[in-house]
């Protein structure tokens, strides 16, 4: 970890007086040595371990400096889960940790398995296809409603112009919608529909009929009430069973499930459904490096077999098969946008806690400040 201190190859440092003769001196303390490893880790991030700053790391348990070397990013959030450390800014310890690209410096073996198996397999084949929706998705709708905005977005709200949750997300839907530049009487394919939200938007301001589709029983159990009595068809559906044309197509915050293997099969089946002169929007978190595999984490607890594309993998995958017409980056918005649903779930956890235990709570704390610290950060 550096260069030998003075002195250390024979005898004392120049100027250090030598103990007299019959004197037993002590020498400080030293700490275990996976304590100094991972506090030279934090210092580079400017994190100290006990400090009174808000992003400071508080140890509970002297375990979790081996547990960190062992297990990298994975152990982190785990260790969090388990209350074996604490921060009073747990986002903005990790936005440090991201900028000082630590997580580089801390790799666990079984991360280069996990990458092996990415390249190999195929975990969003269609056999898995809803997965995530078991474990994500229909894990209840009430803490949902308590978390989201009043149309139950969720995705990155759009704050150019936005003071609320609410008004953020409205400000995202109507220029996704502008941009596909819709008029009524058209149809319009909603890839991924969640909640309804955006399918009632569409055919209450534009008069467009929609068909929306999820792989989330209880996402199309809300969507129906949310859209009844509109042009609006809500149905579990995964996207590689569609065989019918639309006038427009929208996919907002769907792709990260997608994965690379099948990133050109959903481009091909999104372009054989577009009527000629159709529009089709995209709306993705992106990562800023080609990866096959997710952060460990948030595939484990939050997102499995989840996927981050790159503009890279994006862009190969649309040739030949659509002209990309626009290209609008507003990432940071994500940061303001996780620590809104922070805020509501914190305030609204009185309400939620017999549905969920004290583990649940701390994992789910832990994904929306984690995740609001890499688009702060511009990882993401």
């Amino acid at each position: 970890l550096g260069v030998p201190a003075a002195g250390s190859f024979g005898g004392p440092a120049a100027g250090t007086p030598s103990p007299a003769p019959g004197v037993r001196t002590e020498r400080p303390a030293r700490p275990p040595r996976a304590r100094a490893v991972i506090e030279d880790l934090l210092g580079a991030a400017d994190i100290r371990i006990g400090g009174d700053r808000p992003w400071d790391l508080q140890v509970h348990d002297p375990r979790l400096y081996a547990r960190l070397l062992r297990g990298g990013s994975l152990a982190l959030g785990e260790s969090y889960m388990d209350g074996w450390w604490d921060a009073e800014q747990v986002d903005e310890l990790i936005h440090r940790l991201l900028r000082a690209d630590v997580e580089s410096r801390v790799r666990s073996p079984k991360e280069a398995l996990r990458a092996l198996a990415a390249i190999l397999l195929n975990p969003q084949r269609p056999s898995r296809a809803f997965r995530v929706a078991e474990r994500h998705y229909d894990i209840g709708n009430e803490l949902y409603r308590r978390m989201l905005d009043r149309r139950m977005i969720y995705s990155c709200g759009y704050w150019r112009n936005a003071s609320t949750l609410d008004e953020a997300q409205e400000a995202k839907l109507d220029l996704a919608f502008r941009k596909l530049h819709l008029r009524p009487g058209m149809r319009l394919l909603d890839i991924g529909c969640g909640w309804g939200g955006a399918a009632r938007f569409a055919a209450e301001r534009y008069g467009v009929s929609v068909v929306g589709i999820t792989v989330s029983r209880e996402q199309v159990r809300m969507a129906r009430d949310t859209c009844r009595g509109l042009d609006v068809e809500i149905r579990l559906q995964d996207y590689r069973e569609l065989s019918e044309t639309f006038d427009r197509i929208v996919s907002i915050g769907m792709f990260e499930h997608v994965g690379r293997k099948n990133y050109d099969r959903f481009f091909r089946v999104v372009r054989a459904c577009l009527k000629e002169d159709g529009l089709f929007l995209l709306h993705t978190i992106g990562g800023n490096r080609s990866v096959v595999r997710t952060e460990p984490w948030i595939e484990r607890y939050i997102f499995p077999d989840s996927m981050l594309p790159s503009a890279a993998q994006i862009a190969r995958a649309v040739e030949g098969k659509f002209v990309i017409e626009d290209w609008h980056g507003f990432g940071p918005d994500y940061d303001r946008t996780l620590l809104c649903w922070w805020r509501n779930f914190e305030e609204r956890w009185p309400e939620l806690k017999d549905r969920y235990d004290r583990r649940f709570y701390r994992m789910w704390r832990y994904y929306l400040l984690a995740c609001a610290a890499t688009f702060r950060s511009r990882k993401n």
